[in-house]
C-alpha cells in the first residue's frame, strides 16, 4: 500500500480513519474484514453506497479502516463520511455528487448532556402535590 488517501469520519462518539488505496477490493475495518464486522442488515450496504453515488466499483479500491468508541450506528456512518471524504481526495468532481446524496454532511448530533434536577437530560421527576 504505497499510494493511498485518508480521511477521518464522526458521528456521535464514533471516529473513523478511513484509508483508501488501489487494489482489489478489501474491505478491513479493526483487521476484520468488512462483513465480518458490521454484521447489522444494510450497515455495509449503506457504506459503500458511496461508491455507487460516484460510479466506481468497490472492487478498485481496497479500504483499512479504523473505527472506535460509540455503536453500531454511529460507527456505520462515520466511516460512510471518512469513505466519502477520502472519495473526494482521489477525484473532486465527485463532490458535488456526494453532496448531493447527503454522505458529505456531518451528522452534528449528540447525545444531550444530564442537566442538574432532572433524572435524564429532559426528564423530570414524578410531581406529587403530597
Amino acid at each position: 500500500m504505497s499510494q493511498y488517501y485518508e480521511a477521518v469520519g464522526r458521528r456521535k462518539e464514533s471516529t473513523a480513519r478511513v484509508r483508501l488505496a488501489d487494489g482489489s477490493g478489501k474491505f478491513l475495518v479493526n483487521e476484520k474484514e468488512g462483513p465480518a464486522y458490521f454484521t447489522r442488515m444494510g450497515d455495509l450496504a449503506d457504506i459503500l453506497r458511496a461508491f455507487a453515488t460516484v460510479g466506481q466499483e468497490p472492487m478498485k479500491y481496497d479500504v483499512t479502516v479504523k473505527v472506535m468508541g460509540g455503536g453500531p450506528t454511529g460507527q456505520t456512518e462515520a466511516v460512510r463520511l471518512g469513505l466519502s471524504r477520502a472519495l473526494v481526495l482521489i477525484n473532486a468532481d465527485w463532490t458535488s455528487a456526494l453532496r448531493k446524496s447527503g454522505l458529505l454532511t456531518r451528522d452534528a448530533r449528540v447525545k444531550e448532556r444530564k442537566k442538574p434536577g432532572l433524572k435524564k437530560a429532559r426528564k423530570a421527576p414524578t410531581y406529587t402535590k403530597r
